[in-house]
């Protein structure tokens, strides 16, 4: 009998994503167009104009191969943050460079550092290759507790330590005089900063930080403010450029296509899409906070940045699985956070910010759900 290598990936744990709009209108008979799509985090204004227009124009080189480290791209990215291409490594969404992260910096057996809850492709991938994550639980309304953070890195002598910022599934904004001090209090750890939703907290992040940190590394994504989730396109981002050359050598030899690299190359300049993007999220964002603002069974949890928030279940009588299920049926996606975090519990959805028509018809059916007990 054959065995794998790794009995971890003979296990069902693997990355929930959000369910498509078509599974719930033809389910519970609502029109597609009318759905809630608010479990994904995806852009409510489609892909960036100047990437579609790209990657239609490249269908013509489609028989060629790229340039085997999407060059054209790297270049690009470098020349929007003011870095040398040398500075920047690729991969088919974020997720895949997190797994060449993980595959590079730590080896079997070691320590990756993460808060709980966090984004689950951490875990996830340390899990499968055999490394061991280890997790900080967080404070009242998910406080990073920082103090908490760095001494569980001493104590574990990780190898590597995420931060998600702002955070997943809480949409909280970590301080850059704590992000110092976790890359001041570990030289030898590699610090990954991943800012998949930085658009929309409308700060710069952390690219700049990479300067004064030799163990930095920021990760970002075209798949939220861009909109290319399907896409798939992911950077990292580091001035040392030691800590970039290993997760160009690890990855897959083409793992990015034509059209990938010229919608990057496209999105990466379409500073106009981002900011209606974030403009939109940022006023829907205050929109939904008042609209649930007067609810008693739920509670909105604060300070998000991000383009979702978390909901917290004030009722015993529901839990995050049933009041999941209560909104589908009302024509509204959100993620049950059971099932797609590991530590956050039974009583939060972590839903995204969207469209007017989308938030209210949240709010109404939030409103309905709980007018029926």
């Amino acid at each position: 009998m054959i065995d794998v290598s790794a009995p971890s990936l003979e296990r069902n744990d693997s990355y929930t994503p959000g369910l498509p709009r078509e599974y719930v209108a033809k389910k519970y008979g609502i029109a597609v167009d009318d759905v809630a799509k608010l479990g994904s985090a995806e852009n409510p204004f489609g892909a960036s104009p100047r990437a579609a227009e790209a990657v239609g124009r490249e269908m013509a080189n489609l028989s060629i191969y790229p340039e085997w480290t999407a060059r054209l791209m790297r270049e690009a990215i470098a020349e929007k943050y003011g870095f040398d291409a040398d500075c920047v490594a690729c991969g088919a969404g974020e997720t895949e460079v997190i797994s060449f992260i993980i595959r590079s910096f730590a080896a079997a057996g070691e320590a990756v550092l993460m808060h709980e809850p966090c984004f689950p492709i951490y875990h996830i991938f340390a899990e499968n290759e055999g490394r061991k994550p280890v997790y900080v639980p967080m404070g009242e309304d998910f406080d990073p507790v920082f103090d908490r953070y760095i001494e569980t890195l001493h104590a574990t002598g990780a190898r590597i330590a995420f931060i998600t910022n702002p955070h997943s599934p809480s949409g909280r904004l970590m301080p850059e005089a704590e992000i110092r001090r976790v890359c001041e209090a570990a030289p030898a750890t590699l610090v990954v900063i991943d800012e998949a939703y930085i658009h929309y907290t409308q700060t710069a992040g952390s690219i700049e930080l990479t300067r004064h940190y030799d163990n930095l590394v920021v990760l970002r994504t075209f798949s939220k403010a861009y909109g290319l989730a399907g896409l798939r396109l992911g950077f990292a981002i580091a001035a040392n450029k030691r800590l970039i050359s290993p997760l160009i050598n690890i990855k897959p030899t083409w793992n990015l296509g034509q059209m990938q690299i010229a919608g990057g190359v496209a999105a990466i300049g379409d500073d106009e899409h981002v900011d209606r993007t974030v403009e939109a999220i940022v006023e829907m964002r205050e929109y939904i906070t008042e609209r649930l603002a007067g609810l008693n069974r739920f509670r909105m949890v604060p300070g998000s940045r991000s383009n979702f928030f978390l909901l917290e279940i004030a009722d015993d009588k529901l839990d995050s699985s049933s009041l999941f299920q209560a909104l589908l049926e009302r024509g509204v996606i959100t993620k049950d956070g059971a099932i797609s975090f590991r530590g956050l519990g039974r009583r939060y959805l972590r839903i995204d910010v969207s469209l007017k028509k989308h938030m209210d018809r949240l709010a109404d059916a939030l409103r309905d759900i709980e007018a029926a007990e």
